[in-house]
């Protein structure tokens, strides 16, 4: 059940009303109708996976209930690498078995040893990936003793399942979804305006910017040697805005759904094209993964507190976990590899800060905006390409003499569009999303009449409902 799609409108429609008209004064029936219909909306997917769901859910429930109660050292950590240890193999069952035994077989091949490896006919689970990092955050928190096992078996099934985050994210903490699960809430007013002017940004990003950037990004990917270097830079470009359009569109609509329903959920974008250093651009993309990786990985490696040496290997080893975390690909091994190196560049020669809210706008700071989107959407390419000879081509092509030339498509309505939408999120950066702050204080009947328009655009640049690009990691 696509987020943008009749379906789910129909389906957290009847949520929304069974939630606070007739549940609202019993908080347990609340978060046990949620429950049920958070396994209602993943096993609409796939009703097999709903078991592997469940199970995860049980394994660590159990093991954080036996971490707590264990008497000495040695038992917490046996149930901790328990749980730990069949999350991942069972993340690595399904996502990266085939990536390993495939690459293994290549090297055979390569040394002289032919072999035929046999591969799982399986489908990827959706949303393993993040189901799989809620569990692991709240086994490894009770170790650590931030938080108490939860003995309620509702509420913290709801937490893991809760179904605006189930399937792409945000990565939620328990120490910050939790709590919020077992208080009363009532229903806010505003709060309810804000969620609903954020799922109409979301359907904006994805509808209009990257479902239609989609359109050109596939094309010019069929086929890329036939294009000059202008038109596949271009090609990088829309693929930015893409993913971005995709992804942090999808988290818009699920922070809006979760504040329809009394949830403030983590936020996971923060205007990341407007960072002026790739630093920077990790702050702000993605921010429930990088804040994962830093609290569980980064930090107990050392993070920073021991030299730059220890930290640029830290470094290195998150970024590239972060690519593998993504796909079973080279690629994305690559991928993280490459934005890794600039990340260590700004640590061995920079070693600042660089952020555009807090000071004053120039053209230096516009520039170091632009080069920075330049090179994270370069850095895009072995992300989109499907391997590295691709990648490559690709790059290549770019940066050949026929970068000069004029690109051979050039769909001026989309450019439109997306100039349109910078605006807004440019004047709209100092809140949580792009809407939150934008004209809030103008007349109602402007207000209103931006949203109007906003919906007509939605509606006369949809189609068919694609799927969330990030439904695949």
């Amino acid at each position: 059940m696509l987020f943008n799609s009749l379906a789910y409108f129909l389906f957290f429609s009847i949520v929304f009303c069974v939630y606070w008209f007739v549940l609202k004064k019993s908080v347990k029936a609340q978060n046990t109708f949620l429950l049920g219909s958070s396994f209602c909306f993943y096993g609409l997917w796939d009703w097999r996976f709903l078991f592997l769901l469940i199970f995860s859910i049980g394994l660590d429930y159990f093991s954080g209930l036996k971490i707590e109660k264990a008497q000495s050292n040695i038992h917490r950590k046996f149930w901790l690498f328990l749980s730990i240890g069949i999350n991942l193999g069972f993340l690595g069952l399904f996502k990266y078995y085939n990536f390993f035994v495939s690459s293994f077989s290549d090297f055979l091949s390569i040394i002289g040893v032919k072999c035929s490896p046999g591969l799982l006919q399986v489908i990827l689970p959706v949303g393993i990936s993040f189901y799989t990092f809620h569990g692991l955050s709240y086994v490894i928190d009770i170790y650590n003793g931030k938080i108490k096992a939860r003995k309620n078996l509702i509420d913290y099934s709801l937490f893991v399942s809760f179904f605006p985050l189930l399937v792409a994210g945000p990565i939620e903490r328990a120490d910050h979804l939790l709590p919020q699960i077992e208080s009363p809430r009532q229903f806010d007013y505003r709060q309810g305006i804000d969620g609903l002017k954020q799922i109409l940004w979301g359907l904006f990003k994805k509808i209009v910017i990257a479902d239609n950037c989609s359109d050109i990004v596939d094309l010019i990917w069929q086929n890329p040697e036939s294009y000059y270097g202008s038109t596949l830079l271009l090609g990088a470009v829309f693929f930015s805005f893409q993913i971005y359009g995709d992804f942090s569109g999808y988290s818009d609509i699920a922070l809006g759904s979760a504040r329809l329903l009394g949830f403030d959920l983590l936020k996971n974008f923060s205007f990341p094209y407007f960072s002026e250093s790739i630093s920077s651009f990790w702050k702000r993309w993605h921010i429930s993964l990088s804040s994962w990786f830093r609290d569980y990985l980064y930090i107990p490696l050392g993070g920073s507190r021991n030299g730059k040496i220890i930290q640029i290997r830290n470094t290195f080893i998150i970024f590239i976990l972060s690519g593998f975390w993504h796909g079973a690909n080279w690629t994305f091994l690559v991928w993280g590899f490459l934005n890794a190196l600039f990340i260590v560049k700004d640590i061995v020669f920079i070693n600042s800060k660089w952020e555009v809210f807090n000071r004053p706008p120039n053209m230096v700071k516009y520039f170091k905006i632009f080069f920075t989107f330049i090179l994270v959407s370069l850095l895009w390419i072995p992300f989109r390409a499907a391997d590295l000879n691709a990648a490559m081509q690709y790059i290549q092509i770019i940066f050949s003499s026929s970068i000069f030339s004029l690109p051979q498509i050039r769909p001026s309505i989309l450019i439109a569009l997306i100039l349109g939408f910078l605006i807004i999120e440019w004047n709209g950066r100092h809140g949580n999303h792009g809407l939150e702050i934008f004209l809030l204080n103008s007349k109602r009947l402007t207000r209103w009449s931006f949203f109007i328009c906003l919906i007509i655009v939605i509606l006369c640049f949809g189609g068919k409902p694609n799927a969330f690009i990030y439904f695949q990691f």
